[in-house]
């Protein structure tokens, strides 16, 4: 155990962290890498495209310092704010961290937000300045940002591309990041800080064993479900599965065992003896994943249903924080209300739909989890928009902490911006003598929308932010419901704050006329709340020429056959509907993906 050192890399994203896990790759021996294969460990074409890890992907890699073999477990933690409970299990299987930083960057908001983290944890930190090959660098500015934020002197610098100083670096993780303490001889406890399925043998839990062994023919129990499995198979990651014969205290591997569900494996439970279960705790920190976001996805064509539903049960044996039921919109036909942890989480499931099942869909205006206390005491959780009740005692809606760091020039603006979005401010403190620390609360549903692309162009695109649950607080909150020719449309309800709903009624229905077609009548379309309207635009109808064929004649034959049209076009708007085209919600989307871009 003392030759066993488990490691993490925490940074903010594009800041190298894929890159510098190829040179230790290299390094190390554990694999050669062509130049077309980079960020071996982003195996998915999103990650590679967007630069960011969706997914974790442990490696155990082998080196030796002063005689003595070493093996090097580095954990891969996703670099994204959506999945920081999974950062923080994957933290909570080291001993150790690496904390990078990119030279021309310098410190970002995610940077302090994992470093908090691993400080919780009480690992060793190494602090790392990254990209010194580049001409813009400057190590001297970002060397100071670190001294200031954890006081320590001794950083390194390197270029994961280059391959500048990554050796020396894996010399400092095996002199300064402790062996893992454990007792092989004590009940098994090992902690799942990943897992993922696999078509023929089911989810495959990531482990880091704490105390006890784990081998095959062994019975074993997830503590959160109390479900017993035997063991079939176990290993370590190379960075492809080797099978080895036992996992031991220190060790991380995966295990194998017949589990037919992803969420019996969940992420942050701990795995222990089926014999030993009542009298081996559970390892702190397991939550279940709360989605925080919710949005309803219709097919574009109502037939592909089948398909959608078939393409969800897929994605949900492979992404355990998916939460989904079906529900049914007299506009868009059977669809589902589909959960999200956060934005992004959200876009990679539509791209996901798209790539590996060719599905494209409608996703409705995103909306976060609400309580609502009734009338009779009752307090109830709200996903949807359209089952916000009219009358009620009081809302409560969910508040985030923000942690903005921007250079100093830009805080007048931010601010100004934070507090348009109900913000509160909490705290303002320097990180070195140009750059700043801002603290806001702020509503979840002024964040979820368009915040940081707003942030970024207020910036000029140096700010940088990060967020984390805080609480539920009370709230003036409405329901805004839209009626094209008074007939409500569920799918394009909202819930705003009452200070905001003129504004975004007036923006819907605007936007609304120019989507929705013609028709042979009037057609009102009004923004409501309860029963009282706020906004209205109306579609004129389209006249035929009735008159065309008259010629000459009396005047009163032209007339009276405009008042037949006229009486016509009356009936015509007591009886007649509007089909919403699915055109005019793709287009109501696409107005919303653009104002985010």
């Amino acid at each position: 155990m003392k030759n066993i050192r488990n490691f993490s890399i925490i940074a903010h994203i594009d800041h190298g962290k894929s890159t510098l896990a190829d040179r230790f790759l290299e390094i190390t021996g554990t694999l050669r890498l062509s130049k077309d294969a980079e960020q071996v460990l982003d195996s998915m074409d999103l990650e590679r495209e967007r630069g960011i890890t969706i997914k974790m992907h442990p490696v155990r890699m082998e080196y030796e310092l002063d005689g003595e073999k070493y093996i090097l477990n580095l954990i891969d933690t996703p670099g994204h704010v959506d999945f920081n409970y999974e950062v923080s299990r994957s933290l909570a299987a080291c001993e150790g961290a690496i904390l990078l930083v990119d030279a021309t960057q310098g410190v970002e908001a995610q940077t302090i937000s994992n470093l908090y983290l691993a400080v919780e944890q009480n690992l060793e930190i190494i602090p790392v300045i990254n990209k010194i090959d580049l001409p813009n660098a400057e190590p001297e500015r970002v060397k100071e940002q670190l001294m200031e934020l954890i006081g320590d002197d001794n950083i390194l610098e390197v270029s994961a591309k280059e391959g500048w100083g990554v050796e020396e670096l894996i010399k400092e993780v095996i002199r300064r990041v402790p062996p893992p303490k454990g007792d092989p001889k004590k009940p098994l406890k090992a902690l799942i800080f990943d897992a993922k399925f696999d078509d023929y043998r089911g989810a495959v839990p990531y482990v880091r064993v704490f105390d006890g062994e784990i081998k095959p023919g062994m019975k074993i129990a997830f503590k959160s479900t109390g479900k017993v499995y035997e063991v079939t198979e176990v290993g370590y990651f190379k960075p492809k599965l080797v099978k080895t014969d036992r996992l031991v205290a220190g060790e991380v591997g995966y295990v194998i065992a017949g589990v037919k569900d992803l969420r019996d494996a969940r992420v942050g439970d701990t795995i222990v003896e089926a014999r030993h279960f009542d009298e081996t705790e559970a390892l702190p920190g397991y939550r279940e994943p709360k989605p925080m976001v919710y949005a309803g996805v219709y097919p574009t064509i109502p037939s592909e249903f089948p398909e959608l539903q078939k393409a969800l049960e897929k994605l949900k044996l492979n992404d355990a924080a998916l939460v989904y039921q079906g529900e049914v919109s007299p506009a868009l036909g059977p669809g589902y209300r589909v959960g999200f942890l956060g934005l992004l989480h959200m876009e990679i499931f539509k791209e996901r739909l798209k790539r590996e099942f060719g599905l494209e869909v409608i996703i409705t205006t995103p909306n976060v989890k609400y309580r609502v206390e009734l009338n009779n005491g009752e307090i109830i959780e709200i996903n949807s928009p359209r089952d916000f009740p009219d009358d009620f005692k009081r809302a409560f809606e969910p508040f985030v902490r923000a942690e903005i760091i921007t250079p100093q020039e830009y805080v007048g603006p931010i601010v100004e911006f934070c507090q348009k979005r109900r913000g509160i401010q909490k705290n303002m403190q320097y990180l070195d003598s140009r750059t700043m620390i801002i603290e806001y609360e702020l509503p979840l549903a002024e964040v979820i929308f368009d915040f940081f692309d707003k942030l970024k162009s207020v910036s000029r695109g140096f700010a940088s932010l990060d967020y984390e649950f805080l609480e539920y607080r009370e709230s003036d909150l409405v329901r805004l419901d839209i009626l094209v020719a008074r007939e409500k449309i569920d799918a394009l309800a909202v819930i705003v704050h009452r200070e905001k709903a003129y504004y975004v009624g007036r923006e819907l229905v605007t936007r609304l006329r120019k989507l929705i077609p013609r028709q042979l009548f009037d057609v009102a379309i009004q923004a409501a709340i309860g029963k009282r309207v706020i906004a209205k635009e109306r579609i004129p109808a389209i006249r035929k020429d009735v008159t065309a064929k008259c010629y000459g004649g009396d005047i009163t034959r032209k007339r009276k056959l405009l008042e037949k049209q006229k009486e016509g076009k009356k009936r015509m708007k007591k009886l007649g509907k509007v089909e919403l085209p699915h055109e005019a919600f793709l287009g109501l989307m696409k107005v919303d993906e653009n104002k985010k871009k």
